[in-house]
């Protein structure tokens, strides 16, 4: 029997949780808190059963749970509770629970389990508590397995076939797999402090120089680039400013005009340099040769943006100096100062407001503005997310596609800039009239970029060989390569279906491995667009015989045929691509970090199965020599790669199970780690996932197979504790290179690069974060 922990941090890994004490992602374990709710939910001074779950803060999905626990803690303190509690019985009830003795909190567990309070289990009161388990943790397959997973246990620990098991049995069982949990934090504990290096935080100064070198380090790329950005900027504004301060002009208008025009200049220079982060194929192109070494390119969308912002910056600037002071001075300009100065620019005819707003600068100013405007809204996060939720009938305003559509608007935008930049007030010489001379060339190249899409479609098309729906309303479709096609593992390709839209391009990850003779995407129904192709495809599906004995994870697929009319069924798909991604410089690291959440584990598939072929490969080549096969991938020097999936759905694993088992089977000297996580399941040493441990431990070690993902790889309950994962990786490989890469939800950035900065400053390992953009 363990005795009581005096680490405060062991005792809460350790110690079975038995309320998720959490009221909108904040804690709510203090008894005032809970006092509080009494006051809501108790009728004449007492709580009942009912009501038991919402007062100590459990979910509505607990509510069975719940009652199960105040039936415990009521049999536990032998309170009768017909009628519900008191505020001093619910006291007593929340000292137990809150007991952070391990064996208190076990024993409240038991008594949940042992109803009758005869010391002994049979069959159906263990499967009665894996069914409020596995509801509680929304496992709806394992649920309907419940019977199985009892007869499982009873296997276990009644080999007499007494038809029940002891308490003290299933106490045993429960304590070693928490015993197991402690002595695994204990060691990376242990880890964690030959790693640190407090030295180099010893005065704030240290820690601020620290932080500043590492910043500079790992942003090195992105500094020099804005750099040089932000003074070719500062040049050309005030070579314009100074320039009008010397003319006639400036007379008149003063130091509006010189503002205006700076901001002119600076705008037709981001005007042309916003159209290279979108040229995709030349920047793919570019990803491969030196220049990588020294440009960001992985940051092409966020250069984008802060071209985008430049532009709304200045063009704001520009229109207010215009119209609120240059405007104004101009025509009330006395008209004998007006001839001498500007009289031959004007046609000796001085201009009233309206024929300033009217004339061809003015109306393309004004039309310019207005499409960026509309344009620029539409591309912020709330409109192209859809988060922003718009009244009928502009309600279909929101969302990508209308970002998508109006978007291309803004070749209007350039030819109206054209247009403006052509018809100055002031400027008369061709080759000073300057703006064509900016765009011209990154016009040529996007334009170029898109003729050689729209004249090379016929080219994209490609044969679906099968195509797969999985639950989770996720599409996976394998299809034809391309003669040609060549790609690196991360790279992602777009995809466009005729029958939806002739004119719509979604971006995809791609799954498969360079070394596949096919393509394959998954692709997650979260659009218009995703689930009109999704129901395309599953009009044409077959359901198969395919569901598990885990329940209904059914899933149905098609797979090509060669005949032409059959396939002639299947919506025509095109592809054009690939397109270069952060992730396919993982092989620039010895050491990997994938970490995917939901269906951002996407391009991380394709590096296993690329990591998993070369694994193969080795094997096979030490075997034809008669050696012994390398722990590191032959070409690539790898050493490890440690990949973590997160999902909230049991049915997600379903869409990579195969990966998941060939690299259980093949991957011999453990080159690439697997860590599952399924986020609906409360995390381990909880009592209402602790049967669920219990039972995948008793599956794994009877035929190898988890019972969550049906595949030979472990799934974890609940999130990864993410400072706990870095710093195993910092103990396990000090003074090395990491290369963390990341696919998921904006949330959870933020976090992960703050642990890649703390565990760069704090231990001899540096982590290198990247994030894909599409």
């Amino acid at each position: 029997m363990p005795g009581k922990m005096t680490s405060v941090a062991s005792k809460g890994l350790m110690g079975l949780r038995f309320l998720e004490t959490t009221h909108s992602g904040k804690e709510k374990g203090s008894w005032s808190s809970i006092e509080k709710m009494f006051n809501q939910h108790s009728v004449d001074g007492k709580l009942s059963r009912d009501n038991f779950g919402l007062c100590i803060g459990m979910v509505r999905e607990s509510k069975d749970f719940a009652g199960e626990l105040f039936d415990a803690l009521a049999r536990r303190r032998n309170i009768s509770v017909k009628d519900g509690i008191t505020r001093d019985e619910l006291r007593m009830f929340w000292e137990d629970m809150t007991n952070e003795d391990i064996e208190a909190r076990l024993q409240i567990f038991f008594d949940m389990c042992d109803k009758n309070g005869d010391g002994k289990l049979s069959e159906e009161e263990v499967k009665e508590v894996i069914v409020l388990s596995a509801s509680v943790n929304k496992l709806a397959n394992f649920k309907q397995n419940a019977a199985t997973y009892a007869s499982l246990i009873m296997e276990k620990l009644d080999p007499d076939h007494l038809g029940y098991i002891k308490m003290w049995q299933l106490e045993t069982l429960l304590k070693a797999v928490v015993k197991s949990d402690d002595k695994s934090l204990s060691k990376e504990t242990k880890s964690l402090t030959r790693t640190m290096i407090p030295k180099r935080y010893q005065t704030p100064l240290n820690k601020f120089i620290n932080r500043t070198k590492e910043l500079i380090i790992e942003y090195w790329k992105r500094i020099w680039v804005i750099m040089l950005w932000l003074a070719i900027n500062l040049g050309l504004f005030l070579w314009k400013y100074f320039q009008y301060r010397n003319r006639g002009a400036y007379q008149i208008m003063g130091e509006c005009l010189c503002f205006a025009k700076g901001a002119a200049e600076t705008l037709k220079f981001n005007m042309a340099l916003i159209l290279i982060p979108v040229c995709r194929r030349i920047l793919t192109k570019l990803r491969s040769t030196f220049l990588s070494q020294s440009i960001p390119f992985d940051d092409n969308i966020n250069f984008h943006k802060l071209f985008a912002s430049a532009i709304a910056i200045m063009t704001l600037l520009h229109v207010l100096m215009h119209l609120t002071c240059d405007f104004p001075r101009l025509v009330s300009c006395p008209n004998e100062k007006f001839m001498r100065i500007l009289g031959d620019d004007f046609s000796f005819k001085q201009p009233t407001y309206l024929d300033l707003v009217k004339s061809i600068p003015g109306v393309t100013g004004i039309l310019m503005i207005i499409i960026m405007a509309f344009s620029f809204t539409l591309a912020t996060h709330h409109f192209r997310r859809n988060v922003i939720k718009l009244p009928w009938p502009i309600n279909h305003l929101a969302g990508f596609n209308s970002f998508w559509y109006v978007h291309h608007l803004l070749l209007v935008v350039y030819a109206l800039l054209v247009v403006h930049g052509y018809f100055l007030f002031l400027t008369h010489d061709w080759h000073k009239k300057t703006t064509w001379m900016y765009i011209a060339v990154p016009i040529l190249l996007y334009a170029t970029e898109r003729t050689y899409s729209i004249f090379n479609e016929s080219n994209h098309r490609v044969k679906i060989l099968k195509a797969t729906i999985y639950k989770g309303n996720v599409l996976a479709l394998r299809m034809s390569k391309p003669e040609g096609f060549e790609y690196k593992s991360g790279m992602y390709l777009f995809v466009k279906c005729p029958d939806i839209s002739r004119f719509e391009w979604h971006p995809f990850s791609i799954t498969s491995a360079p070394g596949d003779d096919y393509l394959s995407v998954h692709i997650r129904s979260l659009g218009d667009w995703t689930r009109a192709l999704r129901d395309r495809f599953e009009k044409v599906c077959k359901q198969e015989n395919t569901q598990s004995k885990s329940g209904d994870l059914v899933k149905k697929e098609t797979k090509g045929i060669s005949d032409e009319e059959l396939q002639s069924r299947y919506p025509k798909i095109l592809i054009k691509g690939p397109y270069g991604a952060p992730s396919q410089n993982f092989d620039d690291y010895d050491i990997l970090l994938l970490i995917g959440l939901g269906i951002g584990a996407t391009p991380f598939i394709s590096i296993l199965k690329d990591l998993l072929n070369k694994i193969e490969l080795n094997d096979i080549e030490a075997g034809s020599r008669g050696s012994s096969p390398s722990s590191e991938l032959n070409g690539n020097g790898l050493r490890r790669a440690y990949f973590y999936w997160a999902t909230g759905e049991q049915g997600s694993f379903e869409w990579f199970k195969g990966v998941m088992d060939d690299i259980a089977e093949h991957d011999k000297h453990h080159i690439i780690e697997m860590h599952n996580h399924l986020t609906s399941v409360h995390g381990e040493g909880d009592a209402r996932s602790a049967l669920i441990s219990i039972i995948q431990q008793l599956q794994l070690a009877k035929n190898g197979v988890d019972v969550l993902s049906e595949c030979r790889i472990k799934t974890h309950f609940g999130r990864p504790n993410w400072k706990k994962v870095f710093s195993d990786l910092a103990s396990r490989h000090q003074s090395s290179r990491i290369g963390v890469f990341y696919c998921g939800t904006a949330a959870l950035t933020k976090k992960l690069k703050e642990l890649c900065q703390e565990y760069t400053l704090n231990t001899s390992t540096r982590f290198d974060f990247h994030k894909e953009n599409f």
